[in-house]
């Protein structure tokens, strides 16, 4: 089992920064990641892939958040981060961090527990 624990959410005014960050732990050696990425929802929408970054380095971006958001991992703290800047109310969602890949029982996700971003106007 892996578990992932996300920290770094919070109220910021329109033009500020937050970063996201995402600690995997548990059985995680037993599992092979085949990418690990950082999704929203908004009130009232679906959720929505924010940033992706692949096993090996490949990284994508939704075009909404292109050039304001870099997504990015500690392999030695087994982390992954997402550095958000130029915030826009639009970015307001709760933010759940997900990994995806293979476990001893097969595909699957794993996903945070969700982490408010708040920017006002």
């Amino acid at each position: 089992q892996v578990m992932l624990v996300e920290s770094g959410g919070g109220l910021v005014q329109a033009g500020g920064s937050l970063r996201l960050s995402c600690a995997a732990s548990g059985n995680i050696f037993s599992f092979s990641i085949n990418a690990m990425g950082w999704y929203r929802q908004a009130p009232g929408k679906q959720r929505e892939l924010v940033a992706a970054i692949t096993s090996g380095g490949i990284t994508n971006y939704a075009d909404s958040v292109k050039g304001r958001f870099t997504i990015s991992r500690d392999n030695a703290k087994n982390t992954v981060y997402l550095q958000m800047n130029s915030l826009k109310p639009e970015d307001t969602a709760v933010y759940y961090c997900n990994v995806n890949g293979r476990g001893p029982y097969g595909p699957r996700d794993y996903w945070g527990q969700g982490t408010q971003v708040t920017v006002s106007s």
